[in-house]
């Protein structure tokens, strides 16, 4: 969906609450600089700052860099973190242009009122989940900077343990503020009716704009891999399982060298953390709780491979693993079929012999896609519709040209672990760039109707809480005029 006209007034009084309630549910994917340490330490430094006030520009005092800016339950904001809240709003790409302190000061209160009573309500978040965070958000820094030193030196830390001490916190509160930013809304719907009243309610110049769309179908070969190939790769296992076992060999440096899952082999192949109901392969969660804690199983596949893997902790009914992933080698001669195959199957298509969805259905090895014809679901929105302006680059150049109904040439791809494929897409259907219609567009409505009344049940919960929390603001925020009452009187 394209983003909303800039005239809509009844989305534009809720901005700031709906981007930072998106920064807390997101938290999990980027590093959110709260109190790691990026401004040097015993060095006073003051700022100069404007605040916003009723398109009022009211000078902001100085203060020192190290003050506290406010106090919410038993959490502190230090004048640091506001700073360091707009390094990270940069590092996503968001302009702070017009952003106040005040605005981020607000936006951290409502993280840490919401983490307080997230615990007032024994709301928890488990040690595991939280250290996976990190492992990502250190792999992500590590690819960015170059190595774990360079990584501490960035965040004014002495070494890499001290500044996953801090993100450990951090994440915690990031984790239970999204906790119950969930629970809060959990049961609010909306009807029909308020669907209906919530649209009609909108000046008609004034309505948002949806912007160009488009539904893609595809089909999937994938060349042959011979026993022969498959054979040598359960060898190679096999091999590496006996150098661990009988010699003493390091699983994670096996993994580091020759695993071929790009997610995990840097990290030695380690999963923190898997659940029975993690979003793994069932093969691989049926090794990782079959085996005795530093056990390593057998080599067994999954739609991504071939695998062995090593129970590394047992912690109830969480299992920490690593695991070195390969795939056989294909061969040119299967690469060579798989592309006659395929085609074929082109000009069986175009020459109107079948249908793209009947032979997606036929011959397609995409499973996620084959019985729905080859339609592909977007991941961000989970409907079949993808908005132009915010597609995959590589996906949108592959499809930008194509007229509804058009096939394209052979396409090649490869899978998230690198296995290569042949592919055909098509265009299903367009929808041209449009004002919202009440009839037409009544899912995307619902939604955007649906997320108001969230945003009004939050305003509605943090009036309440802000009522009994203890919450202490800084005499240098007096002046500021935020969205919330966080100035009890």
């Amino acid at each position: 969906m394209k983003t909303i006209n800039s005239k809509y007034t009844h989305m534009n009084k809720i901005f700031w609450l709906l981007f930072f309630s998106a920064t807390i549910i997101q938290a999990q994917n980027v590093v959110v600089p709260d109190s790691t340490g990026v401004v040097q330490d015993n060095e006073e430094l003051t700022y100069t700052a404007n605040i916003i006030v009723k398109d009022t520009t009211v000078p902001f005092k100085r203060f020192k860099a190290e003050g506290i800016s406010a106090v919410v339950g038993e959490y502190i904001i230090l004048d640091t973190d506001i700073d360091k809240g707009y390094l990270e709003m940069k590092s996503q790409g968001i302009s702070i242009e017009g952003v106040s302190r005040c605005q981020l000061l607000g936006k951290l209160m409502e993280d840490k009122l919401y983490a307080h009573q997230a615990q007032q309500d024994s709301l928890s978040v488990s040690d595991a989940e939280i250290n996976a965070m990190i492992d990502q958000q250190m792999q992500f820094m590590i690819g960015e900077l170059g190595t774990e030193e360079k990584v501490a030196q960035y965040y004014r830390k002495d070494n890499i343990s001290e500044l996953r001490k801090e993100l450990f916190e951090v994440n915690k509160i990031n984790q239970l503020a999204s906790l119950m930013q969930q629970k809060i809304i959990s049961k609010v719907e909306v009807t029909p009716e308020e669907v209906r009243t919530f649209f009609y309610s909108i000046p008609e110049d004034e309505r948002p704009i949806f912007g160009a769309e488009i539904e893609v179908a595809q089909i999937v070969i994938e060349p042959e891999i011979s026993q022969q190939a498959t054979n040598e790769v359960i060898a190679r296992l096999r091999e590496m399982r006996a150098d661990i076992i009988d010699n003493g060999a390091s699983f994670s440096t096996k993994a580091v060298l020759y695993s071929k899952d790009p997610g995990s082999a840097s990290k030695g192949g380690q999963y923190v953390g898997v659940k029975r109901d993690s979003p793994l392969a069932k093969e691989f969660k049926d090794q990782a709780f079959s085996l005795l804690e530093g056990e390593v199983s057998e080599p067994f596949q999954t739609d991504f491979g071939w695998h062995i893997l090593y129970v590394e902790k047992i912690r109830g009914q969480e299992v920490d693993v690593r695991h070195v992933l390969l795939f056989p080698e294909v061969s040119q001669q299967s690469i060579d079929a798989a592309q006659a195959k395929i085609e074929d199957i082109r000009n069986q298509i175009v020459l109107g012999e079948i249908t793209f969805a009947d032979a997606a259905r036929k011959y397609s090895h995409d499973k996620e896609t084959r019985n729905n014809g080859g339609q592909i679901i977007n991941p961000m929105t989970f409907d079949t519709r993808f908005d132009l302006t915010k597609m995959d680059p590589t996906f949108s150049a592959q499809v930008y040209n194509l007229n509804a109904g058009e096939v394209s040439q052979v396409l090649t791809d490869r899978d998230r672990t690198g296995k290569g494929m042949l592919k055909l897409l098509t265009v299903t259907r367009k929808y041209p760039e449009h004002e919202a219609d009440y009839v037409k567009d009544y899912e995307r409505i619902k939604n955007l109707a649906l997320r108001e009344k969230h945003l009004n049940e939050i305003v509605k919960w943090q009036d309440e809480k802000i009522q009994t929390a203890y919450i202490h603001v800084n005499d240098d925020y007096q002046a500021c005029e935020f969205t919330a009452a966080w100035q009890k009187k």
